[in-house]
């Protein structure tokens, strides 16, 4: 008979990615769970708060990230130019989830040659700001076959951090 396994009975391999996932100015609060979640799910380095600072008393919050927010290295930021113009600073690419007139699909490349990375997402809304995809050294995609040219933040930043996962080396395997 088949048993549902918990984390510590998975074989799952722990390793931390070298990523930074960058909220430009994601205010939904089960977004925001959702999104602590999937930092969790892929041990990436970090999220940076941009503009808005998580409330982290929220109970949708705390619901949707079934406490993950209590584990994942957090920042949060004012201004998200600054906060992108720092980690380029220090050495870090930085990538946009968008879909633009440049945009490439997320999947189309090989992260293998990267140490480190900055992800950066946009509002529910109006996705990630002009003047930030500007700042942006490449802005990528998820191919989308229906008649949608958007989806829920979470479940693109997901979808980003399964294909970026694949392929980048991590930091060290635990």
């Amino acid at each position: 008979m088949k048993k549902q396994l918990n984390h510590q009975e998975s074989k799952f391999t722990n390793c931390k990615f070298p990523i930074i996932l960058v909220l430009d100015n994601v205010t939904g609060e089960a977004n925001i769970g959702s999104l602590f979640r999937l930092a969790d799910a892929f041990n990436i380095q970090k999220m940076v708060f941009c503009g808005y600072p998580p409330n982290l008393k929220s109970n949708r919050l705390k619901r949707t990230s079934r406490n993950t927010h209590e584990n994942i290295e957090f920042e949060v930021w004012e201004d998200t130019k600054a906060a992108v113009e720092h980690y380029r600073e220090d050495g870090y690419p930085i990538y946009a989830l968008e879909i633009t007139s440049e945009s490439v699909s997320i999947d189309s490349i090989s992260y293998n040659e990267f140490s480190k990375l900055v992800l950066i997402v946009g509002n529910e809304a109006g996705g990630v700001s002009a003047e930030i995809l500007n700042l942006s050294e490449r802005s990528v995609h998820i191919n989308m076959y229906g008649n949608n040219s958007s989806m829920n933040v979470a479940q693109a930043a997901g979808i980003a951090l399964f294909e970026i996962s694949k392929t980048i080396p991590p930091f060290n395997k635990k």
